[in-house]
């Protein structure tokens, strides 16, 4: 049986939301020369235009995820992250499916994301692929990099 899973707009005051997205950017630096790293740190998450949800499992902090607006139709997927005790628990999924919602009430039309191409980033693209995403051009402002693939989906 999947642990219930409850997904909260976070204000990003809480230590261990604080450090998951810091172990998402070292994570990102890791797999990615700096120059394809696009994560975005606590600060930029609390820019205009950001909303972040965390996921929790009892007061487990078991994922992340954010939705940057590009445009009124269109927003970004960022910072998706779930916490490694919390793998192949279904909270990517639910954070992602959550923020589809949340957008689609918004008015948003369709979602975009840029993420990894080694085998760091296999499951992530996967689960995109798996909810209907497709590879597409880069879009608002990113260019071709050998380390980025992009997608989008319609809402």
């Amino acid at each position: 049986m999947k642990p219930a899973i409850e997904i909260r707009v976070d204000d990003l005051s809480s230590e261990d939301v604080r450090a998951l997205i810091a172990a998402h950017l070292e994570g990102m630096h890791a797999s990615s020369p700096a120059c394809s790293v696009h994560a975005l740190d606590v600060d930029a998450l609390r820019a205009p235009g950001v909303t972040v949800w965390s996921a929790w499992i009892d007061e487990d902090l078991a994922g992340v995820g954010a939705l940057k607006e590009i445009d009124p139709e269109r927003g970004e997927l960022k910072s998706m992250r779930v916490a490694g005790g919390h793998l192949g628990q279904g909270v990517g999924r639910a954070v992602l499916r959550h923020i589809m919602t949340d957008a689609a009430t918004r008015g948003v039309r369709s979602l975009w994301l840029e993420t990894g191409t080694t085998p760091d980033f296999d499951a992530a693209r996967g689960l995109y692929a798996s909810e209907g995403f497709v590879y597409c051009e880069p879009f608002d402002g990113y260019v071709e990099d050998p380390f980025s693939v992009f997608m989008t989906r319609s809402l």
